[in-house]
């Protein structure tokens, strides 16, 4: 019966065919690994908070708050309204909401109800 493993493959610990399936590249371990730790959301789905909108979405369709740093898109509102929403659905690193009522309006909202 013949060995299976030639002179070199003592020193990597596999055998001659073997792949190693650590999860690096070229033999390489890198000091950083690319994976944040688990941070649980601040927010829950049904939840209600009072925020001001900050900024407007890339796509324009959805203004932008925060809770404890997590971002809320918010359909419907502007930069500057004021307004109580309710939590809609929590992803990775971002919540959406629907406007639950309004505390206060911006000045073009305001104009525009007029």
């Amino acid at each position: 019966m013949e060995d299976r493993n030639s002179p070199g493959d003592e020193l990597q610990g596999r055998r001659s065919g073997e792949r190693d399936y650590s999860g690096s590249y070229g033999g390489r371990r890198s000091a950083f690994n690319g994976t944040k730790p688990f941070r649980a959301a601040p927010v829950k789905v049904g939840e209600e908070f009072d925020v001001k909108i900050e900024s407007m979405s890339r796509r324009g369709d959805a203004g932008v708050a925060k809770v404890e740093g997590l971002v809320i898109f918010v359909a419907g509102t502007k930069i500057g309204d004021g307004v109580r929403i309710r939590i809609t659905k929590v992803g990775r690193g971002y919540a959406t909401a629907d406007v639950a009522s309004s505390t206060s309006l911006s000045p073009e909202s305001a104009s525009e109800e007029d």
